[in-house]
């Protein structure tokens, strides 16, 4: 088993909770990347602590918790009750200005132990899934993780892989630091990565190019509150990478919308020349599901982190990150850092 803790009880953690619940209990692999990593399957992945700062979701078994306000993820699956309960995380920076209207916090309540906690439920892995623009709060459960002797995955913006001083912590004691800014299964920075790597390979030339995103949910409000620039700088980078020249381009969120909820709306557009000099323009709208396309890599990031907990890799592990993550400390073509992964997953000791 991967015993995991997760803080940040949003829409993430309600999509993977409900996921790993569909996943063992249909069997049916289909949505999944890999079924298989490194021996592991998502049923061998228990979460057996979280920690939210929202006094709806604290003191509540995470089975109830997920559903609790602001999540906006529907109800899929029949969840029994998991036997764990919610626990108070530090506030710290977990609020912004326009995030204050949406969470509701006890400011009354101690916040639990974190280190204590993880050595207590013997947990291996720390995901955290907390709001975007905590910084501090991001390198509070990283630092706590390190107490506990956890690995450390960070599906945030927060700087925590790329900080050097810290990834040589985390190698130092043999854990692994996997990071930063998930990277969705079909969302719209990996399909626009996709489709520039596509065209260059074919010979077109790209000379300007867009993605923009609009959503709802308390992440995308997170966003145009305090990291939209940060976002727009971390997919632009990340899309930039798919194209081995310099050209005009903007990647990033630009607006909340309530009523979306869970909703996404992308556009992507291209404009470029091929044979002879021959124009070509591509016009893209996708709407997904915003909490789920995070699902699919997570399990994958999860089962690979063991696997490296396993073979005794500590630091940031490159394949794992430049697989998973936006801002990898280190970034490969969508392609190569697939095929890095493949490659980690499929050779034990490689790295």
């Amino acid at each position: 088993m991967i015993r995991i803790a997760v803080a940040g009880v949003g829409n993430c953690c309600s999509a993977l909770v409900q996921g790993l619940h569909h996943y063992k209990e249909v069997g049916n692999p289909l949505g999944l990347i890999h079924e298989v990593v490194g021996g592991y399957r998502p049923s061998d992945i228990e979460i057996v602590a979280a920690f939210d700062i929202d006094r709806r979701k604290v003191g509540r078994d995470l089975s109830e918790a997920i559903f609790a306000s602001p999540n906006v993820v529907p109800r899929t699956v029949d969840l029994p009750q998991l036997g764990v309960t919610v626990l108070r995380g530090p506030v710290l920076d977990g609020l912004g200005p326009l995030t204050r209207g949406l969470i509701e916090v006890e400011s009354s309540e101690e916040a639990s132990s974190i280190a204590d906690e993880l050595k207590a439920r013997d947990v291996d892995i720390l995901l955290s899934l907390i709001s975007g623009g905590a910084e501090q709060a991001s390198r509070h459960y990283a630092a706590e993780a390190l107490k506990a002797g956890c690995a450390f995955i960070n599906a945030t913006p927060a700087e925590i892989a790329c900080d050097a001083s810290l990834a040589e912590r985390f190698e130092v004691e043999g854990l692994p630091l996997i990071g930063d800014d998930l990277l969705d299964q079909v969302g719209a920075t990996a399909v626009h990565m996709e489709i520039l790597e596509f065209l260059n390979r074919r010979g077109v030339h790209i000379d300007e190019s867009y993605q923009l995103d609009v959503g709802g949910g308390a992440e995308s409000l997170d966003t145009l509150d305090r990291t939209r620039m940060l976002k727009r700088r971390v997919k632009t980078e990340a899309v930039s990478s798919s194209v081995p020249y310099p050209f005009p381009l903007v990647s990033g969120s630009t607006d909340y919308v309530d009523f979306l909820g869970d909703k996404r709306e992308s556009f992507l557009w291209v404009r470029g020349r091929y044979f002879s000099g021959a124009e070509l323009t591509m016009d893209i709208k996708m709407t997904t599901s915003d909490a789920p396309n995070a699902g699919a890599v997570l399990v994958d990031v999860i089962r690979a982190t063991k696997l490296a907990m396993d073979r005794g890799i500590g630091g940031v592990v490159i394949p794992i990150a430049a697989y998973g993550f936006k801002r990898s400390p280190k970034r490969y073509p969508i392609s190569e850092a697939q095929r890095l992964f493949e490659r980690f997953i499929g050779e034990p000791g490689g790295n």
